[in-house]
């Protein structure tokens, strides 16, 4: 679990809690559908933050008997199930009440305490969104944004950027359906402000959904962390051939690789051990984010044989 994906939780799980209360009395105070729909999206990230600190307290338990692995594959689980609550509760309930309002519109009471609120909402989401973002930044190095986000293997860090900037877009579009509703005086705009809140929220769950997916059923390391591998088995003596590699995150910072290998013709038992040791030794320390590493002696073909 490391400190910065609990710092940026925290921030957006702060900034959403405060926020989500005073969006509830604006909307309640001026009847505003964008308001609500904006009220409902804090509550729904303030819960996934909640779920998000569930699953990074869960995934940090030790190996035992029955999850000889450990447990660091149930922060995706919470990742993909906060993807969900996007999608059926903030999506769905925002969209729902903008078509309510679309078919019996109706003038927003004094406006100003929207703008108000509005205002204040976008200081602090921004500034959760600055905290999410520099962490980000921080972990994806040159790497272009979405080539960071497909490699990124710690959930917590993007799904709470993506929540953020989801946020933002659904405040700009909150204030442009409120100001539009008062100046043209057509109330439906607030109700389409609504249903945009919704479609939003849903792009960012289908986004998030997507992520998760890949890393729910198991991702491989990155090309250049496996070719490393292959360098550091390459120059030990007496290997013949890399027969097969494989590797799977079973958490943010835990990875299985498995190797099988064909070794020299000639060699000891007692050479075999020692150069298995050795590969061991030499790969967690040029990548401490592999914890288990199983190396198997085969020849090829036998290898090939029971493919």
């Amino acid at each position: 679990m490391s400190f910065s994906s609990k710092k940026v939780i925290y921030a957006a799980m702060a900034g959403n809690g405060l926020i989500a209360i005073t969006k509830f009395g604006a909307a309640a105070a001026t009847g505003s559908s964008a308001m609500l729909s904006e009220a409902i999206h804090s509550v729904v990230d303030t819960g996934n933050q909640v779920l998000l600190l569930y699953g990074l307290r869960r995934a940090n338990r030790p190996p035992d008997r029955k999850h000889p692995f450990g447990y660091g594959m149930e922060l995706y689980f919470w990742t993909f199930v906060v993807a969900i609550l996007i999608f059926a509760v903030g999506s769905g309930l925002s969209i729902y009440e903008g078509f309510s309002k679309l078919f019996d519109p109706h003038p927003i009471r004094n406006p100003m305490v929207n703008y108000i609120v509005l205002t204040i909402a976008v200081v602090f989401e921004g500034a959760a969104w600055s905290v999410a973002f520099a962490a980000f930044r921080k972990e994806k190095g040159n790497l272009g944004f979405l080539t960071a986000v497909r490699r990124s293997k710690d959930p917590t860090v993007f799904t709470v950027l993506f929540e953020d900037s989801a946020a933002m877009l659904g405040l700009i579009v909150a204030f442009v359906g409120i100001w539009l509703s008062q100046v043209l005086d057509m109330p439906a705009l607030d109700a389409v402000a609504s249903i945009g809140i919704g479609v939003i929220l849903a792009l960012t769950a289908i986004l998030l959904a997507y992520e998760s997916k890949g890393l729910l059923i198991g991702e491989a390391v990155t090309n250049e962390v496996e070719a490393g591998i292959r360098k550091i088995v390459g120059n030990q003596a007496g290997i013949y051939s890399v027969n097969e590699m494989l590797t799977m995150h079973l958490g943010p910072k835990d990875v299985l690789l498995n190797i099988s290998l064909d070794f020299a013709d000639g060699l000891t038992a007692n050479d075999v051990e020692a150069a298995i040791s050795r590969m061991e030794k030499a790969i967690k320390q040029a990548y401490p984010q592999i914890k288990r590493v199983f190396i198997e002696a085969q020849s090829r073909q036998g290898h090939q044989d029971s493919l």
